[in-house]
């Protein structure tokens, strides 16, 4: 049972697209990652996301539109929905969501990340 400080694991890494784990609880992992770009087009079969802006602001693009998503707000995406995480800045993302979650969901390609680092 010890805190964390999430500006200090924020600090700790400075790769795009790459979550590390923060915690776990429940079967849930705590990830945090950077954003800065686009992503591609996935969705999660099995698995909703929750995606809390830490800090800055990024789009969340669906096939039938976009949500700005700025710090302080959060959106969760239902499994099954195709989306695309966008940056135009670096962002800081918490996500909640299984353990099982692959970040590029239904799609495997260099920006699959199967092992996840400890931050």
């Amino acid at each position: 049972m010890n805190k964390v400080n999430i500006a200090e694991k924020f600090s700790a890494f400075t790769e795009y697209w790459s979550p590390k784990i923060a915690g776990e609880l429940n079967g849930q992992q705590v990830k945090l990652v950077k954003f800065k770009g686009p992503f591609i087009w996935h969705y999660h079969e099995h698995e909703d996301e929750l995606f809390y802006v830490v800090k800055g602001s990024f789009t969340m693009e669906f096939r039938d539109k976009n949500v700005e998503i700025n710090e302080g707000e959060f959106i969760i995406v239902p499994k099954g929905v195709e989306h695309k995480p966008d940056a135009k800045d670096e962002v800081w993302i918490m996500l909640f969501e299984p353990a099982s979650t692959l970040n590029t969901g239904n799609t495997e390609n260099e920006l699959t990340k199967k092992e996840l680092d400890i931050v």
